[in-house]
């Protein structure tokens, strides 16, 4: 009754005189917004369709047309459909660097695309923490059969993280980027990569930009000064040797651009995950378990490659993604930063030994943040404020003029020492918790 009269009341004060028909009213909506009241014949030729007819928009461009007994019913559905993804893009906004909403709505769009309204209730009920279904079931008083059946769907689709513990399976909610957007890899089609570029533009890159530290660019050792000694975890060979279960899908940011005809020719197959993520990349068939020694040889295809190795923001990270600027979300929105060495967590930056520069132009390209330009005298500079750190400007120096060096102490940054860490810290810096809201209801 609430929607009836909301619109009712819209009409009304659009048009000073109401026409009765029946029981209702009979109101036409024109393609500029405004409502007039229906004229003898679209009264009859609609009621001749439907001589139950009692309530009537009839829609001329805006509003859509029914009778009492569906439009006020259907207007009351979409309303609580809309409540439900607004909540729920509310949730995912708690979540990593930010869900942000945009006046658009396209948020909404990929939200409605990727979760059933069922599917996005549960949601609102999950938190980061893994729950087995049973507790989940209990927690919600759901039963249990139809709490596991609908949170194991909800996992084959992607929309939230499955555990393997022991001989337990175990949900969690997870945030969109990095998570949700990410375990779209193997059904991305054209529309979603659409709908995301979009939100790209008008929301998620600023929102990026400003909480950048969920990745963090890693210098390639040998572009390092040997003066320096480089801690394991700043090491992307180290950190691949020490990891029982690897795997290797394809990079997420070249698919979504290549579907909407802006590839690059960089490789795809270089993204690796670890531990608990590659089991569930290789549950979802988006990725393949490797060893070590194939591990090793896609971090050098990479480099070569001139891509720049991001794992995850912590010293022990569950993922490697190797980013060309050209295609890689994170990348795209520092590039559009003035200061992109202050966003990220890299200790170390480049730096030219001018006697040996001859301008040759070669790091130009190599450079993912357009950090370095070639001067009058034909020697290469290096824009610190642009500078992340990765090195490699340095690997393909005919005239080894370049090499990357520790940032001064009072720059440097402590990298945390696990994902939850991470987390909390973001959450902190942006004012946001990790419960659920619903929770709180």
């Amino acid at each position: 009754m609430e929607v009836y009269n909301e619109v009712l009341s819209k009409i009304k004060a659009k048009c000073p005189i109401i026409t009765q028909f029946g029981n209702g009213i009979v109101a036409v909506s024109n393609p500029d917004g405004t409502i007039r009241v229906a004229n003898v014949e679209e009264r009859m030729a609609l009621t001749t369709v439907n001589p139950k007819l009692d309530v009537l928009i009839f829609n001329t461009g805006s509003f859509e047309f029914g009778w009492m007994g569906g439009i006020f019913q259907n207007l009351r559905r979409r309303e609580m459909a809309s409540e439900v993804y607004l909540k729920l893009r509310e949730q995912l906004d708690q979540y990593s660097f930010g869900f942000p909403a945009t006046e658009s709505g396209v948020e909404l769009k990929i939200l409605e695309k990727l979760f059933t309204e069922g599917e996005a209730g549960m949601f609102l009920l999950l938190s980061p923490m893994a729950e087995a279904p049973e507790a989940v079931a209990q927690r919600t008083g759901r039963d249990l059969d139809e709490a596991a059946s609908l949170l194991e769907r909800m996992a084959e689709k992607g929309l939230i993280f499955r555990l393997h513990e022991d001989e337990t399976v175990k949900y969690a909610a997870v945030p969109f980027v990095p998570g949700i957007y990410e375990f779209q890899l193997g059904t991305l089609d054209r529309e979603l990569a659409e709908l995301f570029e979009q939100y790209e533009e008008e929301g998620l890159q600023e929102a990026l930009a400003e909480e950048a530290t969920f990745m963090r660019p890693i210098p390639i050792k040998r572009s390092v000064d040997v003066s320096y000694s480089i801690a394991t975890y700043d090491d992307s060979r180290e950190l691949v040797k020490k990891q029982k279960l690897i795997a290797v899908g394809n990079c997420i940011c070249r698919v979504q651009r290549g579907l909407i005809d802006k590839a690059c020719d960089k490789p795809l197959d270089v993204c690796l995950t670890f531990g608990a993520f590659a089991q569930h990349y290789i549950d979802l068939n988006m990725a393949r378990k490797i060893k070590v020694e194939e591990a090793l040889e896609i971090l050098e295809r990479s480099e070569d490659a001139g891509l720049v190795s991001q794992p995850g923001g912590n010293q022990n990270p569950g993922a490697i993604c190797n980013c060309c600027g050209d295609c890689c979300a994170v990348l795209r929105a520092l590039n559009r930063d003035p200061h992109p060495a202050k966003r990220v967590i890299s200790n170390y930056r480049a730096t030219v030994d001018q006697e040996f520069c001859t301008g040759c132009e070669t790091c130009l390209e190599r450079c993912q943040m357009a950090a370095i330009t070639i001067n009058d005298d034909d020697v290469a500079e290096i824009n610190l404020d642009r500078c992340i750190g990765c090195g490699l400007c340095v690997t393909t120096c005919p005239d080894e003029a370049l090499h990357l060096e520790l940032k001064p102490e009072d720059e440097r940054r402590e990298i945390p020492e696990n994902a939850a860490q991470v987390k909390k810290e973001m959450a902190e810096r942006r004012g946001t918790s990790f419960a659920p809201f619903a929770w709180a209801e």
